[in-house]
Formats: C-alpha cells, structure tokens, sequence
C-alpha cells in the first residue's frame, strides 16, 4: 500500500510539473505575441547593436526567445536577415541618429561579419554615425568596428590582434587506446575529413590547402582594416606578426583605436552627438526590438506582396536526408520548397541562399536536381554565406549564377566514407566476440565488429569513385567546364570565395541584395518582393523533439564550455560512419 501511494504522490507532482511547464509556455507566448508590436522609436535615438551569439541566417520564430527556461534562453539571437534590413531601415529612418555597436564576439563565419560589415558602411552613406566600443575586441569584431567613424576601448581592455590560426584535433591517437580502427574510403587527394581518425597531424597537402586559405582569408581582413582605418597593410601585418598590441595604449599608438574610454565617457559622448542632456538617459533602441519594425518575416500566402516574387530559399548547416529545420538541410524539405516556387507562377525568379558544410552526398545530389529542374524554368541565383563547401558547392553549382564574399569557404569536391572497425575493442577490451551466418557473400558488408575484406573495400571504393565522378560530372554542367578541369581544382581542396572566382567556381563577389538584384535582372522585372522560404516551423510543430533537444544541449553545453566544439566532432562522426559524405574536410577553428 505504501508503494501504492508513493506511485501516485509521483504522478501527482509529475502531472503538477507538466501544468507549470505549459503555463509558462502559454504566458511565454502570449507575451511575445504582444512584443511582436512595432517598437516606437524615439526622437534623437541610437541603434545599439550587440551580437553576443553566433548569427543565423534568419531569426528563430521562437515566441520564448529571451526567457531564460529550458535552454530558450540560448535563442537570443537576431538573424542576418532582420540585421541588414534593420541596418537598411535605419539609413533613412530620421529618428536613428547613428549607430552604436558594442559588446559583440562575433561567433558567426567571416563571411556574416562581411556582409554586416558592408551594410554598415552603406548606412555610413546618410552621414549618420556610427561609434563602436567594447571591453574586448575579437578579431572578428575589430573587423566589423573597424568601419566605425570612431573605435574605442576600455583602458583596462583586451585588444586582439596576433593574426589567424587554424587547428584541428586528431583522434587517432585515443581510437588506438581504443583498439578502434576508422576505415577510410575517399576520393581526393585534399579531402582531409577523414584525417583526424587515421593521423596524428596534418597531411602535406592538407597544410598545403589550409595555408592557402587562411592566407587568403587573412588578406581580406587586413585590406578591410587598411581601408577602413587608412593605415598601411604591410604594416599592419607587421603590427599583428609581432603581437605589438599588447596593451590597450598599444592599441592607440598603432592608430587601431581613436582613444581609451570608460562607458560612461562614450555614453556621454553619444549623448551629445544626439542632443541629449547629460543628465537623461540616452534614447537607445536594440537591434533585436528594432528588428520588428521591418518587414523580413515570413508572410501568408495571401501577403506576400506583387505578382512579381523573387522566391529566397534558405539552406543552413548540414546536408542530410528527411525534413532537416532552420539549421539542418534536409532533402525532402529544401526539394519540396525548390517544387513549389518553381509551379508558383508568382514566383518569377529564386535566390538560393547557401550556408552549408556540406554532408550527405545522396541528400546533395537530390537537391542538385531540384536545382537544376527549377533553372529550366526560371532564373536561379546562388548566394553563398560563411561556407558553401562540398555538398554546399555541390547543391549551388547548377544555378544560373553563384555569388560569393571574398571569405566565404567553398569548394572541397571530393567524397568520402568511414567504416569502424570495431573488432579490437570487442574481443580485446571488452572480451566479447560475435558469430553467425548469411545468406550471402557480402550480407554483413560494413559489419563493425570485423574488419573490411580486400574485396568489399574495392566494393565500396567503386561506389565513392563512381560518386566523385558524378559530383565532379555536375559541376562541369553547371560550370560549362570540362570534367578534367573540374578534377584539376577538386580533390577535396577548400577555397576561398576570392581564390574561387580565379578559377571559375564562382561568378561574382557581392553579397545577397547582389544576388537578388542580379536574379531581378535575369527574370525582367523591377518591382518584385522578395519572399523567404522555406516556411519556418512554429513553436507548437517542433516542440517535442525540439524542447528535449534544446534543453540537451543546453546542458552539455553548459558542462563543456569552450570544449562543446569537441563534442559536435565526435557526434559527427556518427553521421559519416557507413553513409558516402561530401562536406568540408575537418572542423578547422579558425582564430
């Protein structure tokens, strides 16, 4: 009988736990639903700009975003989209005074930094002002600030300027103490994906590329800086290579920083610049508020503007079969959407954002062919973000046309699987082995308990081989190259998107109004609307499995920290074991 109520006292408080998680949720929502109002902008205002969090490239519709519950807190986050449109917005909006950027990491890829970064300096065009400040500079934050009419750091702050570094962790080492194997199958002498499992450094080609790269990276960011600040970029480099900033006075003697400032002094100052007494408080109005009084949200069918749409289709982070959501490509959902624009008689031309490290080369080559069916009918354009590598390059290279920022990293054509061979771990350290029978010679082909034969590792050699050939076979199409050529810079290499327009992978530098602007063109018309697909999903679609994901990764990333990036390395590998890969060679963090 004890048992009994103990059972009953525990559904009690679970079914009471429940009831509380969907109030919260339910006032969540009723309270977002009223901030979606538009933000009243004062007179003489600023617009303060603080990118904490990495950038995506639309907004999450989340209604709880901002409630520091069950991991939502972690979507705090303004996209790329509703940046530049706020940006845009503020050029001609007369109560925006300037702009006040501060406090941001810059979690996001150069290529985001750059498209911010432009806008900025168009919005600098109205003659407003624009005043950066922050105790820490990040590179990639220097880069944006960089822009401003007037940089300034803290006197006791951090300035980071020592140059670019990329590393990569090899797990070889750790699979050996293990007794695992990792099998590797490839094409390519670049596609150094699989290097981490089977190396302990680097390969020479792999050195080769990642040098090339980051050089040309590098330089991008040194010519910004060098413009923006009229300093010599010889000497720059200079500065950087000698780590010459190491104190905040440093940083103003190099004429990297206008001045050393508390807050207060550069509040005040804003004050001024706006005709704001000292003694109020400065009317300032976030980007994240701003951002509701533009019109880059998603729209009903039946308002989405003229007859005339340039559809925008947004395909972010890996490449995988199913449905995928805002961060995950998903064949089936990224394929339906290229169907419906392209049946969509209101839909006149399609931009095809891609920001994507590639994945899957099955899910890759479904897309591919949507693509190429959709430019049959009408204009496709390719806006490339931070990455559009392997399977990224491998869904853009049938459009019309490809767009890329001189950062973006693309490229790496080449294919890849990996099999474990598990067979060492069973039997030596865990004294388990395995028998049984099959009806066929190859039934248990990728068995990980067992290593691969010679004649099964031909077998599935062929089928990468023959994989590489069609993706290489695709891109020539595309690209209206031959296949040798098409061979010639693939193998896996990455390339950056000023060292890709060299060799022909793609056709402009711009960023996306470029794209847009040239899909316009292509399709004849003037006056269009832009419409962004796919539709994203609302709270109530993705709750289950999105809640219990959320709040997973909000615990494992509050326990790793920093090391989180490690953890998404060793879940990966996971996704590539059996499946024929076309993505970036490795998770390289650059710094």
């Amino acid at each position: 009988m004890k048992q009994f109520f103990k059972f009953v006292l525990a559904t009690v408080v679970g079914m009471f736990i429940v009831g509380v998680i969907m109030l919260i949720l339910v006032v969540g929502i009723v309270a977002s639903a009223s901030g979606d109002k538009d933000v009243n902008v004062k007179d003489n205002s600023i617009l303060t700009i603080s990118l904490k969090n990495a950038v995506p490239e639309r907004t999450p519709n989340n209604p709880l975003a901002g409630l520091d519950f069950l991991g939502f807190d972690d979507d705090k986050s303004v996209g790329l989209n509703d940046i530049l449109a706020s940006i845009k917005k503020a050029k001609k909006d007369d109560n925006i005074k300037g702009i006040y950027l501060t406090d941001s990491y810059m979690l996001s890829g150069q290529a985001t930094t750059e498209e911010i970064r432009n806008a900025l300096i168009d919005f600098k065009k109205s003659k407003k002002f624009i005043v950066a400040y922050s105790e820490t500079y990040t590179q990639g934050f220097y880069y944006l600030a960089s822009v401003a009419d007037k940089v300034y750091l803290n006197p006791k702050g951090y300035f980071d300027f020592g140059g670019m570094s990329s590393q990569v962790t090899f797990f070889k080492g750790a699979l050996d103490k293990l007794g695992i194997e990792a099998q590797i199958i490839k094409v390519g002498t670049y596609k150094s994906a699989v290097e981490p499992y089977f190396l302990e450094k680097m390969s020479d080609a792999n050195r080769q590329q990642v040098t090339s790269y980051l050089g040309s990276l590098y330089n991008q960011f040194l010519t910004g800086v060098s413009t923006s600040r009229k300093l010599n970029k010889d000497s720059l480099y200079n500065i950087a290579y000698n780590l010459n900033v190491r104190y905040p006075e440093d940083a103003v003697k190099y004429k990297l920083v206008d001045a050393l400032k508390y807050k207060d002094e550069v509040l005040d100052e804003l004050k001024k610049r706006t005709s704001i007494e000292l003694k109020k408080d400065l009317n300032s109005v976030a980007i994240e508020e701003y951002a509701k009084n533009t019109d880059s949200k998603d729209k009903d069918d039946d308002d989405k503007g003229p007859d005339n749409q340039i559809a925008m289709i947004y395909a972010s982070g890996e490449i995988s079969g199913g449905n995928g959501d805002d961060n995950t490509i998903g064949s089936d959902r990224i394929s339906a959407t290229l169907r419906k624009v392209r049946l969509d008689d209101k839909v006149k031309a399609v931009v095809l954002r891609v920001n994507s490290p590639g994945g899957s080369s099955l899910a890759s080559d479904v897309i591919w062919r949507e693509v190429s069916l959709t430019k049959k009918v009408k204009p496709v354009i390719v806006s490339m973000g931070d990455y559009a590598a392997s399977g990224g390059y491998y869904i853009s290279c049938a459009a019309d046309s490809i767009f890329a920022e001189p950062n973006t990293v693309t490229g790496s054509i080449g294919i890849f699987a990996i099999l474990p061979n598990m067979q060492k771990f069973f039997n030596g350290k865990l004294g388990i082995t395995f028998d049984g029978v099959k009806t066929g010679k190859y039934s248990d082909l990728g068995d990980v308990s067992r290593p691969l034969t010679p004649e099964e590792r031909a077998i599935l050699q062929a089928q990468v081989n023959r994989g590489y050939d069609d993706f290489t076979n695709a891109v020539a199409k595309g690209r209206n190259k031959t296949q040798a050529y098409i061979n010639s810079i693939g193998q896996g290499r990455v390339w950056t998107g000023e060292q890709a327009l060299k060799i022909g992978l793609v056709d402009r530098l711009g960023n996306i109004n470029d794209a847009i602007a040239s899909a316009a063109k292509k399709a004849k018309i003037k006056d269009y609307n832009v419409v962004p697909y796919p539709e994203q999903k609302s709270l109530f679609k993705s709750f289950g499995s999105d809640v219990q994901s959320r709040v997973q990764a909000h615990l494992v990333k509050a326990e790793l920290g920093d090391n989180y990036t490690y953890y998404q390395q060793l879940k990966s590998v996971k996704q590539m074991m059996r499946i024929p890969q076309a993505r970036l060679p490795f998770i390289a963090e650059i710094k």
